[in-house]
């Protein structure tokens, strides 16, 4: 018994130096958001909150856009969600429980994609919007990124492990098709994965700034990301207003997993307990 409770303590110890070092950055972030660069500068460093907040939060939005930087976030961010959900858990459905010619190949090509460098893409992606016309528009974010090799191979794993074959069976004998099957039967069981591949796409999308910066070139069509980059100045960094506006910008992701938090966790042991 005293060896269980020096070991639970101990693990439970771990548990919270890892809390606290996880924390520790966001933590920071505020502290820097609520004082001033000269503050910032100190020796040793001021790890308490200061009052220049609303300071920082007024040079902020007097330097930016940042609620129309903010709205085109959002749309960008909300559309990429959805049109990733959709393509991807149907692709993902049809290479699961479907055998079509060129399945084995057309997966191994997705997964090759896997080793490509991200940056590859830009200049050809680039030209591609230029010729499309797409430049400076919020297209150019949302159409490239509808669907992605991640998205589909989880899916893919996700549906052949937790849907049986005998319930898609049963759909087709009674004269459901391919759509009906994954909206009547694929959908609902496949809830958490979906929750998953929400938030880490709705999160990437969020976050995205190379992509961004490079097709972007309309000043009133920028998104968050792009327009924070707008605060760092020739003449030095000004880490207060800095800090501020990132501390803005992760506000809205804050507030989305609180928000589906309990349910992303609830419909994850509901799928663990699933025969």
């Amino acid at each position: 018994m005293r060896s269980q409770r020096t070991r639970g303590l101990l693990l439970h110890g771990v548990l919270i130096f890892g809390t606290v070092l996880a924390m520790f950055p966001f933590y920071w972030m505020v502290v820097m958001a609520t004082n001033s660069t000269s503050d910032i500068y100190q020796f040793p460093p001021k790890l308490t909150f200061g009052s220049q907040l609303v300071t920082n939060l007024r040079n902020v939005l007097d330097s930016i856009d940042f609620w129309g930087s903010m709205l085109n976030t959002v749309i960008v961010a909300c559309t990429t969600t959805l049109l990733v959900l959709f393509f991807d858990s149907l692709a993902a459905f049809a290479f699961a429980k479907y055998d079509f010619p060129g399945r084995r190949m057309l997966f191994g090509i997705l997964i090759g994609t896997f080793f490509l460098p991200v940056g590859l893409a830009i200049i050809p992606g680039f030209v591609i919007m230029v010729e499309l016309g797409w430049v400076g528009s919020l297209k150019a974010l949302i159409v490239p990124a509808a669907a992605n090799a991640f998205g589909i191979f989880f899916l893919r794993q996700y549906i052949h492990n937790a849907v049986p074959d005998s319930v898609l069976d049963a759909a087709r004998l009674d004269g459901a098709g391919f759509f009906r099957q994954y909206l009547s039967v694929v959908v609902p069981i496949i809830r958490p994965g979906l929750a998953f591949l929400g938030i880490y796409t709705f999160i990437a999308a969020w976050n995205d700034f190379i992509w961004p910066l490079v097709v972007l070139v309309n000043p009133d069509q920028l998104t968050l990301q792009v327009a924070l980059q707008q605060l760092n100045t020739v003449h030095g960094l000004d880490y207060s207003r800095i800090m501020t506006g990132a501390l803005l910008s992760v506000i809205p992701l804050i507030a989305m997993f609180l928000l589906f938090a309990r349910n992303f966790v609830s419909d994850l042991a509901k799928g663990a307990v699933r025969e």
